[in-house]
């Protein structure tokens, strides 16, 4: 695995690059043949934040973590603690689901394999919900996304008439799709 480190905002110095690069390629533990793609590992300062966004894109798997923490340092380890996590949760899942070759695809997951179409993984709605879209504005939309505790909220923007979708950022603030 190749460990691409970049930084915004901030030098990445030397000691800082062999960390993260020593730390994160400890996840290669998980996985028996050697990883063929990049990690993508971006630092930067967010105002009094020290944030480490890790990015490992595998076959049929993204593993992904961001932190924010007042040290570097710690943010690395947090995020390769949640990459760790991911990885394990992954497994668990494909053993529960009780396919065959589990562990193989989770130790292949760093290599290319061409899917035939028997083997294509299908997915399926669990929950299917209908309902009216009312025609409101974009602060009704979030005051009633809201009250109903969702992170996000679908709904018709009086407006322009469009469906559009408002949704709770990690900052906390609020985010809008809407339609061209």
């Amino acid at each position: 695995m190749d460990i691409i480190i970049r930084g915004e905002n901030i030098t990445v110095t030397s000691s800082l690059q062999d960390y993260a690069e020593k730390r994160i390629s400890k996840l290669e533990k998980y996985f028996n043949a050697p990883i063929e793609t990049d990690a993508r590992v971006n630092l930067r300062v967010h105002n009094t934040e020290q944030v480490v966004e890790v990015t490992i894109p595998l076959q049929g798997l993204l593993l992904r973590a961001e932190v924010g923490e007042e040290d570097l340092y710690s943010a690395i380890d947090l995020a390769v603690s949640k990459l760790e996590r991911q990885i394990k949760k992954y497994k668990t899942k494909l053993n529960r689901k009780g396919r065959h070759g589990a562990k193989q695809a989770i130790q292949n997951a760093g290599t290319t394999v061409t899917k035939t179409a028997d083997e294509e993984e299908t997915l399926s709605v669990v929950r299917k919900k209908h309902f009216v879209f009312k025609p409101m504005t974009v602060d009704e939309a979030i005051l009633q996304m809201d009250m109903l505790g969702h992170s996000f909220f679908v709904f018709n923007n009086a407006d322009d008439n469009s469906t559009a979708v408002v949704y709770r950022r990690k900052d906390g603030r609020f985010g809008l799709i809407d339609q061209e």
